[in-house]
């Protein structure tokens, strides 16, 4: 695992990220699928089904959808997933375990549809390291963000919350990214399999 002081920049981060969801193959399932940012990232071949809960991005998400071939997506949250036990082969998050509910049950949810042996990419911003400026900034905030920021929570340690659900990683990394506020923003990118 790369330090969590690390620093990186945009241009670096937006790489990095297209790396990791170009890894994915098979029938990748992505959560809060935005407006569909990552369509282009993915393999070729890959069958994509994808979750929005909000309705305007999930209108954008849909326009973007097929004009990539791809099909509408869900109107669903992560904690409620609308797919069969065991469907999918991968699933994809990008700025989205930040923003979930109750990450524990969404992650049961992905657990449940994942195939066994299945993989997971998550990016998103996470917490600072202990006894940081920043760590005291971010649970400042939360409360603030979490109200007015579509649910995000500034304070989320993802990586714990993907170990204990079971999920082993397989390329981890931790960056500080740049140009983020005075202190930057601390990101987690994390290419796991669900651990049998």
């Amino acid at each position: 695992m790369m330090d969590a002081g690390e620093r990186i920049d945009d241009d670096r981060l937006a790489e990095l990220r297209a790396d990791y969801v170009g890894r994915l193959h098979g029938r990748v399932l992505e959560l809060g699928a935005g407006e569909g940012e990552n369509l282009d990232l993915l393999s070729a071949g890959v069958i994509w089904a994808g979750i929005e809960p909000d309705d305007e991005r999930r209108d954008r998400l849909a326009a973007a959808a097929d004009a990539h071939g791809r099909p509408a997506p869900f109107a669903a949250r992560a904690e409620e997933l609308p797919l069969p036990d065991e469907s999918v082969d991968a699933v994809l998050a990008t700025w989205v375990l930040c923003s979930v509910d109750d990450l524990p049950a969404a992650l049961v949810e992905v657990r449940r549809v994942l195939v066994p042996g299945g993989r997971v990419v998550f990016v998103d911003h996470v917490i600072a390291p202990p006894r940081t400026l920043k760590r005291f900034v971010q649970h400042t905030v939360t409360p603030f963000t979490a109200h007015f920021q579509h649910g995000c929570h500034w304070n989320r340690d993802p990586a714990s919350a993907l170990a204990e659900a079971g999920f082993a990683g397989l390329d981890v990394r931790r960056h500080t990214v740049t140009g983020r506020g005075p202190l930057g923003m601390p990101v987690l990118l994390f290419d796991g399999v669900l651990a049998a």
